[in-house]
């Protein structure tokens, strides 16, 4: 009716695939936060001649100060992280992370990158995962049918929610896409949550906020204060709670920095998200294909991955290296994670769009952050 002027932006969708995903790679987001929101690096398209008959593969290290994810061909199509041997055609444009569009310049052509290979990767093993989820809404089912695709074989989750709040009959059978889903009542006592973090040795714990029901404010109160108790369970000594990696979710961003004082250790804030990702969109409808190809099911996807894929921890290496150690690997890298960052960080140690001569020294935990694949169980 609107003859495709209108853009559709399906913001439960990313807040469920965020929060999904951000269980899984510590990071993911505060990278996701620092691409849709004004003060740090965004997207930006840029026709850069000197690049034509050269390989997207190419393009990846001969800009100092942008990140290259993608190209828009001359006809208008999109492509993320397309293959390294795509040749890039005259009146084709690079897709481009960085501070502004000024910075989008070309340095040069890095052929002595060309020899750089990724760490292999044949010794990882995939072992089942425990998930313990607290709170519960509608936007659950979004965010378990998310979470599932990526969980290996004999993996669970177990939901702990107040009845009183949420329609138990809507909460997903015993199995989630292959899953097993076990179910128990949160009075909000401490008691009923330590009962359920002792049940299991968790890889980890989702706090989602209530939607229904209840008042945003004490929802957001209810979310703090789980992560409060959460983190005191922690703390203590011979109780059979272990310390778990902690994911919350924030309705109202004006909580978001207290939410911080409670340490999660990645916060999903979704009224941010929604109005950030309009607000883009608003501002440049340019954009809007890139995030619909970033945050659906398919396609390209925000990966936060272990530095030992990339590089031999402990070596010092330049970032434009690591960007072409994730060239070797299929991928697109757009940031870096050091693991060693002061706790209620807000950019929970990412730094976005490094600039290609950084020396770095990475350690064990540090993290690439890379446009890749959806690597699903």
């Amino acid at each position: 009716a609107t003859g495709g002027r209108v853009s559709v932006v399906q913001a439960n969708q990313v807040i469920a695939r965020v929060t999904a995903q951000a269980s899984r790679q510590p990071g993911l987001a505060a990278v996701v936060l620092d691409l849709l929101d004004f003060e740090g690096d965004e997207i930006y398209f840029q026709a850069v001649p000197q690049l034509a008959g050269q390989t997207y593969g190419a393009a990846l290290t001969a800009f100092n100060e942008a990140s290259i994810v993608g190209l828009r061909h001359k006809n208008g199509k999109i492509s993320l992280n397309p293959a390294m041997t795509t040749v890039i055609a005259d009146g084709d444009h690079v897709i481009a992370i960085a501070a502004d569009d000024d910075r989008v310049v070309f340095n040069a052509l890095r052929a002595e990158l060309d020899g750089v290979t990724a760490m292999s990767s044949s010794n990882t093993t995939t072992r089942p995962e425990h998930l313990l989820v607290i709170g519960w809404s509608a936007m659950g089912n979004a965010v378990m049918e998310e979470l599932s695709q990526f969980l290996p074989s004999g993996s669970s989750i177990h939901i702990l929610a107040d009845p009183g709040l949420v329609d138990v009959s809507e909460l997903p059978s015993k199995t989630f896409n292959g899953i097993p889903v076990t179910f128990s009542e949160h009075t909000g006592t401490v008691a009923s949550l330590a009962a359920a973090a002792r049940r299991n040795r968790y890889d980890e714990i989702i706090v989602l906020a209530y939607r229904e029901n209840i008042a945003v404010a004490e929802a957001d109160a209810r979310t703090m204060l789980t992560m409060l108790l959460l983190n005191r369970l922690f703390d203590e000594e011979n109780n059979g709670v272990e310390p778990t990696r902690l994911v919350a979710e924030i309705l109202d961003s004006r909580r978001a920095e207290l939410a911080r004082v409670a340490a999660a250790d990645d916060l999903v804030v979704s009224d941010n998200l929604a109005a950030l990702m309009m607000a883009q969109i608003a501002q440049n409808p340019e954009v809007s294909p890139v995030f619909t190809d970033l945050f659906d099911a398919e396609g390209a996807s925000i990966n936060v991955r272990p530095i030992e894929l990339y590089v031999q921890p402990g070596s010092e290496v330049s970032y434009a290296e690591l960007v072409a150690s994730a060239r070797a690997r299929g991928e697109s890298a757009i940031g870096y994670r050091n693991h060693a960052h002061p706790k209620g960080d807000p950019a929970n140690g990412v730094a976005l769009n490094p600039r290609k001569d950084l020396r770095l020294t990475p350690a064990h935990g540090d993290a690439l952050v890379v446009i890749g694949a959806v690597h699903t169980r």
